[in-house]
């Protein structure tokens, strides 16, 4: 991945900004957007402000954010090599509580931002004949857990899964590969939001009991983008999430 330019969306904080670190460490030229400008600043400036990276603010429901990012990634890196479609909201709340504006919120920001990010940096890899798409879903899609209902979320990320498998289908012949991967319960920034106070809590709802770390997810990104043979799949990263529970 040296030298390849890759676009991180949600790269402020949590799993985003460790993909956006990892990349980075191992020379690839990265391009970092969150909607919040302050937060995206100040992850770029813990990073030693790299000359391999830059960073751009936008709201990623809105068609013209994507746009603009594969803009800066040719005008500073002339390429588009691997896209990965982190950014994000997820809370949990009954189904019967659902209003549409909370609909409309998971939809615009989780399908809409992944869809016309996408739609954005496909026209370029086909150009290149060759590029990555890594779409962020969750286990939760093909696992529902009863005690924590978050349907308005998850209807969207069930739709991210779905455009992942067409994606790959319609543009495969151009060498364009689209995964998802699908993390369980990790570490980050978001648990705390969602009122989870001890993540930890939650080790037995993987086999392997423990919760996962982002570097965890970072990894699987940065193997998915190597990859040259792998499309259309979901990646479970979960700890045997899917599989089983520890109780």
């Amino acid at each position: 991945m040296k030298n390849k330019t890759v676009i991180v969306t949600g790269a402020s904080t949590g799993i985003g900004k460790e993909i956006a670190k990892y990349f980075i460490a191992r020379e690839s030229n990265v391009v970092m957007n969150s909607s919040n400008e302050e937060k995206l600043r100040e992850a770029y400036n813990e990073f030693d402000s790299p000359s391999n990276a830059i960073y751009l603010a936008g709201d990623i429901s809105k068609q013209e954010t994507g746009q603009k990012l594969v803009a800066l990634a040719l005008e500073k890196f002339n390429s588009v090599d691997v896209l990965i479609n982190n950014a994000g909201m997820f809370a949990p709340k009954p189904f019967l509580e659902v209003e549409e504006k909370d609909l409309n919120l998971y939809w615009n920001v989780n399908l809409k931002g992944t869809f016309f990010t996408s739609q954005a940096a496909i026209p370029q890899m086909i150009k290149q004949q060759n590029g990555s798409i890594i779409n962020l879903g969750t286990v939760l899609v093909e696992h529902a857990i009863g005690g924590f209902p978050a349907t308005a979320p998850l209807t969207s990320k069930g739709a991210i899964h779905s455009l992942t498998r067409q994606l790959a289908a319609e543009f495969g012949k151009n060498n364009i590969k689209v995964n998802t991967i699908a993390p369980g319960i990790i570490r980050s920034p978001l648990q705390g939001k969602i009122g989870i106070e001890d993540a930890d809590s939650l080790a037995g709802l993987h086999l392997l009991n423990r919760i996962g770390e982002v570097n965890e997810i970072a990894e699987t990104a940065y193997y998915l983008a190597t990859s040259s043979f792998i499309t259309g799949e979901t990646i479970n990263v979960a700890g045997g999430h899917t599989v089983g529970h520890i109780i």
